[in-house]
C-alpha cells in the first residue's frame, strides 16, 4: 500500500479543548507520523503521513463525533510524502 501525506486546517472551537492531543492519539493509534499545532487565527494545522487508507480514516475522524470542541470545517490536501516517524504537537 502506498503512503500519502495530508495537510489539514481545522476550524471552529478547536483550541484549548485538547484537540491537538485528540489528533495525536488518533495518529499514534494508527501508527502515523506528522504533527499538529495551533495557529494564531484559532485553527489547528495538522499533517499526517502513512498508509493511504489509514491517513484517510484519520482525516475523516478530524470532525467526527469524538472530536473535542466544535469543528466547523476541515480543509485538506495531499502533499509530497516526506518520510519520518512519530507524531509531535506544538
Amino acid at each position: 500500500m502506498s503512503a500519502i501525506r495530508v495537510h489539514a486546517l481545522v476550524a471552529g472551537h478547536v483550541q484549548g479543548v485538547g484537540y491537538r492531543w485528540f489528533v495525536r492519539g488518533l495518529a499514534d493509534s494508527a501508527g502515523l507520523s506528522g504533527w499538529a499545532r495551533n495557529l494564531p487565527d484559532g485553527r489547528v494545522e495538522v499533517e499526517l503521513e502513512g498508509p493511504a487508507d489509514t491517513v484517510r480514516a484519520v482525516v475523516a475522524a478530524l470532525d467526527g463525533p469524538r472530536a473535542p470542541g466544535a469543528v466547523t470545517a476541515v480543509v485538506h490536501e495531499e502533499r509530497a510524502v516526506q518520510g519520518g516517524s512519530g507524531f509531535t504537537t506544538a
